[in-house]
C-alpha cells in the first residue's frame, strides 16, 4: 500500500477492487477472441445493405486520369480533400461506397445518434466554413449536412464517385501512375491515391449458433429500417413499435444512445448485455452563438489542443469544453510527477507513479457506480449495470437518459454475466438455460475495427509485384504513420497505426490531411514524378514505434483491460493487435508537432524522389 503523504486516506479498499476488476475480466475471455464476432458478407450480406442507397442506380464506367485519387468519403476523405484544394491541388476524385459523404454519419442514422465529443472540436473546418453546431453535441442529421457542406464548399461532389467499390489498385511503374478498377467498370489512372478508409463503416455480428435461421425482423444499427420502426433520422418518432417487443444486443456506445429512444416508443424493450459501459452525465444542449468565440483565428485548433491536453494530463490553465471528458481527467491525473515531488520532498519512483494513478482511475470509476446507484431504481438492475474495470478499458460513454431508461416499466435488462448470448433459436435469442422471444432484434454490436487495412479498404494494394498486405505481413512499416517505402506516391489518412492515439480522431485526420497535402503539393512544385519514403527511414521509425517504453506500458495496460474491441476481445499478443496500439509514444500533441517540424524544415527528409516519366495528362 502506498504512503497516506502520496494518496491520501481512502474510503475504498484498491486492493479488493483490483481483485474484482481481474474476477470479472476472467469472465469474459474467450478463447475465440476476434472469432466471436463475423463480418456482413456471404450469407450476411444483407445487414451490410444500404439502405439510403438507390437500389437502381447505374452510370456508365468512367476511364480517365486524375491527379490525386481518395477512397473514402468520410472526413477523412474530405478533410483530404479540403486541404489538397488549400494546398493548390485542384484535380480529386473521392471513392465512396455510399451514396453520399458523410462516412460514420452516412451510415449511423439510428434514433438518438450523436457525437460522443464537443460539436466545436469534433467537426471539422469549423473556421474554414465559419459554421457553429446547434447542439453541445451534434445529433446526425447536423454531422451528415456538415459533410455536405464541406463537400460542397470545396467542389469534391464535382467528380466523386459515389456508390462505387474500389476492386484493386496498382501502381504503374513505367507511367508513374496508380491504375485503380471498381465494380462499376471504371478505369482509373491518378498521380496519388490516398486510402481514407474509416474504422465504423463494417457492422459486425455475434457469430453464434442459429444466427442464420432466426426468423424476428434484424438489423444492425447502423443499417437502421426505419421502415420497419416507422420515423426517420430527423424526426425519429419510432411508431410502428408501438406493439412491438423489442431486443437490443449490446450495451456500447452506440446502444447508450439508441436504448432511450427506443425506450420511449416500444411496448417492451429487453436489453442484452455482457460488459456494461461507464454512463457519466452528457449535459446536451442548444449552443448559443457565443457558445466559442469563433472570431479568434486558430481557435478550432486552439481549443482542440486544449482537449488534448486534458488526454495527456497536462492539465492547462483553462477548461473551455469543460464537460465529462475534463472533468473526469481533473480527477483521474490531478497532479503531475513535479508537483508530486514537491509535495513529498522527493521524486516519486515510477511505481509510484502507476500506483497513483490507478488510485484515482480508481476514484474516477467510483463516481461512475455512485452515479448508477442513485439513479437506478431497482438493486439488482444496478448492480447489473455496474463497470469493473479501468475507465480507459473501453470507450467512456457520456449520455443523459441511458440510465434512467432501465427504470421504465417496459424495459428489461438481461445481463448475461460477461457471457454473452448464447445463441438464437428461429424466434427466440438464448442465454444460457432462458430464452427471449422478440419480434425484431437490433444488432447494437459495432463494428469490424481491429482487422487489417487492406480488409479496411476492401481491396489490396500493389507496387512493383508486391501486394501492401504482403509487404506488412510481419510488420506494418510507415514513415510517420502516412507512407510507406516501396509504394510510391500512396498515402494514409486515418486512425492508422504508428500514427497517435487521439479521442478526437477528427483532429488526427485533419493534421495527417495537412501533412500529405503538403507532401503531394511540394512533390509536385518540385517536378517529382513519384515521392516515397526511403526504407532507412522507415525502419528508423518502426523502431522508435516498437521499442517506446510508453507504448510498452500501454499495450500491457490495454491487455490486462476487460475484452472488447480495444484489446482484441482480451487476446491481444501485440501493439498492432489493440485498436489504438503501436502509436507515437510521446503522444497526439508530440506527434502533431513532429509533423509540423518536418514539413517546417523543408526537405522532405527520409523521403525519396523521381523526376521520371510523368503521367499523362
Amino acid at each position: 500500500m502506498l504512503q497516506d503523504a502520496l494518496v491520501g486516506q481512502l474510503d475504498f479498499d484498491p486492493v479488493a477492487l483490483e481483485q474484482k476488476y481481474a474476477e470479472e475480466r476472467g469472465k469474459r475471455i474467450r478463447p475465440e477472441g476476434q472469432g466471436q464476432y463475423v463480418g456482413t458478407g456471404g450469407k450476411f450480406a444483407a445487414f451490410g445493405a444500404d439502405p439510403w442507397a438507390d437500389p437502381d442506380f447505374t452510370r456508365e464506367p468512367v476511364r480517365d486520369h486524375t491527379t490525386v485519387i481518395v477512397a473514402g468519403g468520410g472526413f477523412g476523405g474530405l478533410v483530404m480533400g479540403a486541404r489538397l484544394r488549400e494546398a493548390g491541388v485542384d484535380d480529386i476524385r473521392i471513392i465512396e461506397i455510399g451514396a453520399d459523404f458523410g462516412g460514420t454519419w452516412y451510415w449511423n442514422r439510428y434514433p438518438g445518434a450523436m457525437c460522443d465529443l464537443e460539436a466545436h472540436i469534433y467537426l471539422p473546418l469549423l473556421e474554414e466554413l465559419d459554421y457553429a453546431p446547434r447542439h453541445r453535441y451534434s445529433y446526425a442529421p447536423e454531422l451528415l449536412q456538415h459533410s455536405q457542406r464541406i463537400g460542397k464548399a470545396y467542389g469534391l461532389y464535382d467528380k466523386a464517385l459515389f456508390q462505387t467499390t474500389i476492386t484493386g489498385a496498382e501502381w504503374q511503374e513505367d507511367q508513374q501512375r496508380w491504375f485503380l478498377t471498381t465494380d462499376r467498370g471504371d478505369e482509373l489512372t491518378a498521380d496519388h491515391l490516398v486510402l481514407a478508409c474509416g474504422r465504423q463503416s463494417l457492422p459486425k455480428l455475434p457469430n453464434l449458433p442459429g444466427i442464420d435461421v432466426f426468423r424476428p425482423h434484424t438489423f444492425h444499427s447502423s443499417r437502421w429500417d426505419y421502415g420497419y420502426t416507422g420515423g426517420d433520422p430527423s424526426q425519429p418518432d419510432l411508431t410502428k413499435l408501438k406493439d412491438k417487443r423489442v431486443g437490443v444486443i449490446g450495451t456500447g456506445a452506440t446502444a447508450v444512445q439508441i436504448v432511450p429512444e427506443v425506450a420511449k416508443w416500444a411496448k417492451e424493450l429487453v436489453v442484452f448485455q455482457r460488459t456494461p459501459s461507464t454512463v457519466g452525465v452528457r449535459g446536451q444542449c442548444e449552443t448559443p452563438a457565443d457558445w466559442v468565440d469563433m472570431s479568434q483565428p486558430g481557435w478550432q485548433r486552439a481549443r482542440r489542443e486544449n482537449f488534448q491536453s486534458y488526454l495527456l494530463g497536462l492539465r492547462p490553465d483553462e477548461d473551455p469544453v469543460g464537460d465529462g471528458w475534463t472533468k473526469n481527467l481533473d480527477i483521474l491525473i490531478p497532479e503531475t510527477a513535479a508537483q508530486l515531488a514537491e509535495r513529498l520532498g522527493r521524486t516519486p519512483t515510477t511505481e509510484e507513479l502507476l500506483h497513483f494513478a490507478e488510485i484515482n482511475d480508481y476514484k474516477v470509476m467510483n463516481g461512475f457506480r455512485k452515479r448508477i446507484a442513485e439513479l437506478i431504481e431497482d438493486p439488482d438492475t444496478a448492480a447489473a449495470l455496474t463497470p469493473w474495470y479501468r475507465w480507459w478499458c473501453k470507450r467512456p460513454c457520456f449520455h443523459d437518459d441511458y440510465l434512467p431508461a432501465f427504470n421504465r416499466e417496459n424495459v428489461t435488462l438481461v445481463d448475461t454475466d460477461g457471457q454473452g448470448v448464447t445463441g438464437f433459436t428461429e424466434t427466440a435469442v438464448v442465454v444460457g438455460e432462458d430464452e427471449y422471444e422478440v419480434d425484431c432484434l437490433i444488432f447494437a454490436t459495432g463494428f469490424e475495427a481491429a482487422i487489417p487495412y487492406t480488409r479496411l479498404a476492401g481491396f489490396d494494394v500493389a507496387a512493383r509485384g508486391t501486394a501492401l498486405s504482403e509487404h506488412w505481413k510481419r510488420q506494418v512499416r510507415t514513415l510517420h504513420g502516412v507512407s510507406t517505402d516501396g509504394f510510391p506516391n500512396l498515402f494514409f489518412v486515418g486512425g492508422n497505426v504508428q500514427t497517435a492515439m487521439a479521442v478526437n480522431a477528427v483532429h488526427l485526420i485533419d493534421e495527417l490531411a495537412l501533412h500529405v497535402a503538403y507532401i503531394i503539393a511540394e512533390s509536385r512544385e518540385r517536378g517529382l514524378s513519384s515521392v516515397e519514403p526511403a526504407s532507412a527511414g522507415v525502419d528508423e521509425y518502426v523502431d522508435l514505434i516498437v521499442n517506446s517504453e510508453k507504448n510498452k506500458a500501454s499495450f500491457q495496460f490495454y491487455a490486462d483491460c476487460t475484452p472488447g474491441y480495444y484489446n482484441g476481445e482480451g487476446n491481444a499478443k501485440t501493439g498492432e493487435d489493440l485498436f489504438s496500439g503501436a502509436r507515437y509514444g510521446d503522444g497526439a500533441l508530440a506527434y502533431y508537432e513532429l509533423l509540423r517540424s518536418w514539413r517546417a524544415e523543408g526537405s522532405m527528409a527520409g523521403m525519396d524522389g523521381s523526376s521520371g516519366h510523368g503521367s499523362a495528362r
